[in-house]
């Protein structure tokens, strides 16, 4: 499969417009265009933008392998999500954020110290 059609493929599975992908990338409408329609060959510059703006890895645009069923549900609900919070005012947008990172902080170290544990026995 070329890249272009991998990433089509990704952004069609995860349900968003080639224009979400554009504005997400910072690229142009046209370059992009070309390069899901396989007329040109992407940048690596190009290819990492693209890949954050689908929410992968820069690997996951080479995977052959169809890992795509799982992607549909969850990441349109997170994406919706995501959309949600960017419409709430600052104050608000700072209160998620922070609890956001509570929450991923509390998760970093349990692990840590999970791994501590782990080590010592």
């Amino acid at each position: 499969m070329d890249i272009g059609k991998r990433i089509k493929q990704i952004r069609e599975a995860k349900d968003l417009t080639a224009k979400e992908v554009v504005t997400a990338a910072d690229l142009q409408p046209a370059m992009y265009s070309r390069i899901e329609n396989g007329k040109t060959e992407p940048s690596l510059s190009s290819l990492e933008k693209i890949a954050k703006a689908l929410g992968v890895k820069l690997s996951d645009l080479f995977d052959e392998e169809d890992k795509l069923a799982d992607v549909n549900s969850y990441d349109a609900s997170l994406m919706e999500k995501v959309k949600l919070v960017e419409e709430l005012n600052e104050e608000e947008k700072k209160i998620v954020f922070s609890l956001v990172d509570a929450l991923v902080g509390k998760k970093k170290l349990k692990d840590a110290l999970t791994n501590v544990l782990t080590d010592v026995k």
